[in-house]
């Protein structure tokens, strides 16, 4: 009978330690930023944000489970804890692959969505409440460094605090080119957002694709692993 590969062994036991220890990293971060008061006003994470921290605590502990059973896997040499690493990466790939396929279908549908959470903002920019004076602030200042103006509907959507915020007004630097539309900007900033997004999803498939690669591997890994084990 053929034996285990102590090669095979030890590599598969260090690639599934340092995905622990990744693991163990996102998920100690994200809880920290889910009950440290300090961490949410320092980083400036309010409750709209809560969901992204806890979808961080969900997938660093679904990784440290993973990396456990790989790391217990190779060096105890146990079929099922190796199967079950094979299951859970296949899972994730499937998963990844379901949801660049639907978003590649519904591409439009996803960019009307983005729209309406957009428009949802002009409440704010209208509003005359000094706690969302921040927010109108941050966004005009947004609105200077990407040359844009409102969020959907231009300078309209400012209401009665256009005159406050200079009604979108061009930079000196600015004026006289295709940004600006008389003394103000004609581009939506939800154009430059989305704008912004597309460009961005270059790197977000970049990394699913070295997600994958790295999975892919894992799966390989672990199977060779187990058959190994199973002709021992």
């Amino acid at each position: 009978m053929a034996g285990v590969s102590s090669c095979m062994k030890y590599t598969m036991f260090i690639f599934n330690f340092l995905f622990w220890v990744c693991g163990c990293i996102i998920l100690g971060v994200s809880i920290w930023l889910r009950v440290s008061k300090s961490a949410q006003g320092q980083f400036n994470i309010d409750s709209s944000l809560y969901s992204a921290v806890d979808v961080l605590i969900a997938v660093g502990s679904i990784i440290m489970v993973l990396g456990f059973l790989g790391c217990c896997g190779a060096m105890k040499e146990s079929k099922c804890m190796l199967l079950l690493f094979f299951i859970g990466l296949l899972i994730i790939l499937l998963l990844q692959i379901a949801a660049g396929v639907l978003g590649g279908v519904y591409k439009n549908q996803v960019q009307d969505t983005m729209k309406k959470a957009l428009s949802e903002q002009i409440k704010l920019l209208q509003s005359s409440a000094g706690i969302n004076k921040q927010f109108r602030e941050e966004f005009h200042k947004f609105e200077i460094e990407n040359k844009c103006c409102g969020v959907l509907n231009g300078v309209e959507d400012w209401g009665n605090n256009k005159q406050e915020y200079q009604g979108c007004a061009c930079e000196k630097q600015d004026q006289g080119t295709d940004f600006c539309k008389g003394s103000q900007y004609k581009t939506p900033c939800s154009e430059v957002i989305l704008e912004l997004i597309k460009k961005n999803m270059i790197i977000v498939m970049g990394v699913a694709f070295g997600l994958a690669f790295i999975e892919i591997l894992g799966m390989v890994f672990s199977m060779i692993l187990y058959c190994q084990i199973q002709n021992k």
